[in-house]
């Protein structure tokens, strides 16, 4: 993909890229075995929504999906280890942090997936590179440039149908996965439909960069006008009023926007930090409840916006935290961790194994027990009905976790 499909240009803080025209959306479009033995969508694959949740900083996976009858789980952690009565048991085995109560609903209506153990061989503990293996779906030593959903979107989601916008970023960290793809990367809805205004198309003239430059003013127009629905009337969902909560209450107002007018198929969203070096106790239990109240209402205003049962949300970070507790009250960078899938088509319940806690690798980190590609996979082929072996450069099983 040309470098300039990549160019990003800057209107009073509302970041943008340029967009395809709108496709109507279909709701309820049907899905059906195709002759490559694929999943195809029957209509358009604009009807679906991706959320991606980015956990920034590295969030401690034992402490969020918590091993409790484990003995080595206390051992390893004789200050931060969670007592078993303060824990949302899920099994006889495992529980969560007591902080994330408003996701038992959804547990108990099994739109709630626990990714056990994701990680990939040979782990890289710095935040920089690591968050871009996660993105980019390489190998620990290969480098690429573009994100994995840009790629699945080259493998054959783009011509299911043409978006507003491929991807919407809301935040400030940058595009993620959607690096290369035709995206919108905002502070706040509002903004990018507001200021956009700002923009207007001009006659292409001068030189090749002046024309391209241009050229992406007409997509921030574009875009902007796809995102601008004034006959929707405001989500009658409350939304936490912290970062995370408004970051969910902008995604769920641009889908409600795009009802039955085609619009955006994937979001990422940001949350944290989670580098819990020092004096983590508080520390996580604040972020897994703004996590598990801005989750919670992603559903009901998604629900209301009557497109909870065609969305998927997958949370990830960059790595988890090492086993054995550090002597500051916190844990280091560490490697494998759980991770969540919700959504209305999601096969509810425990996927995968936790990491043995007596058989640490010789960094004392946890072994994986599933490669974070699997996940990938397991979208790009019964998510998007796409080749998955395209859009990550080699096979990866899919994991058991969205309904056929």
């Amino acid at each position: 993909m040309q470098s300039t499909r990549r160019e990003f240009m800057r209107l009073s803080g509302a970041v943008a890229a340029c967009s395809g025209l709108a496709l109507p959306g279909i709701p309820g479009a049907a899905w059906a075995q195709g002759p490559n033995g694929l999943l195809q969508p029957a209509a358009s694959a604009a009807d679906r929504v991706l959320v991606l949740v980015e956990l920034k900083g590295g969030n401690d996976g034992l402490n969020t999906v918590v091993p409790y009858a484990d003995p080595a789980y206390a051992a390893l952690r004789p200050t931060l280890a969670l007592p078993a009565a303060d824990l949302l048991r899920l099994d006889g085995a495992l529980g969560l942090h007591p902080s994330l109560a408003p996701l038992l609903p959804l547990w108990e209506k099994r739109e709630l997936a626990l990714l056990l153990g994701l990680g990939y061989p040979q782990p890289n503990l710095s935040h920089f590179r690591s968050i871009e293996i996660w993105d980019t779906a390489s190998a620990s030593r290969e480098y690429l440039d573009e994100g994995w959903v840009a790629r699945a979107f080259d493998a054959g989601l783009r011509e299911r149908g043409r978006f507003t916008a491929e991807g919407v970023a809301v935040g400030t960290a940058g595009l993620g996965a959607l690096s290369g793809a035709r995206a919108v990367s905002l502070t706040s809805a509002e903004a990018f439909v507001n200021e956009s205004r700002l923009a207007r198309p001009a006659a292409l003239q001068g030189n090749a960069a002046l024309a391209h430059v241009l050229k992406v003013e007409a997509g921030v127009l574009q875009a902007a006008e796809g995102l601008r629905n004034p006959g929707v009337p405001p989500l009658r969902t409350e939304f936490p009023a912290h970062g995370f909560g408004q970051a969910v209450r902008a995604c769920c107002a641009i889908v409600a926007g795009q009802a039955g007018r085609g619009g955006v198929p994937v979001f990422h969203l940001t949350h944290g930090s989670f580098d819990t070096h020092r004096g983590q106790l508080p520390t996580h239990a604040a972020l897994l409840k703004q996590l598990a109240e801005g989750l919670a209402a992603l559903r009901e205003g998604l629900v209301e916006a009557g497109a909870w049962d065609r969305t998927l949300v997958l949370t990830y970070s960059e790595f988890g935290r090492r086993a054995r507790q550090n002597q500051s009250g916190g844990t280091d960078h560490g490697t494998a961790a759980p991770h969540f899938a919700l959504g209305g088509a999601v096969r509810g319940g425990v996927v995968g194994r936790m990491p043995d806690l007596q058989r640490l690798d010789e960094g004392q980190n946890l072994v994986h027990t599933a490669d974070f590609r699997q996940v990938y996979a397991t979208i790009a082929q019964r998510w998007w009905g796409v080749d998955a072996q395209a859009v990550l450069n080699g096979r990866f099983e899919a994991l058991p976790f969205i309904a056929a």
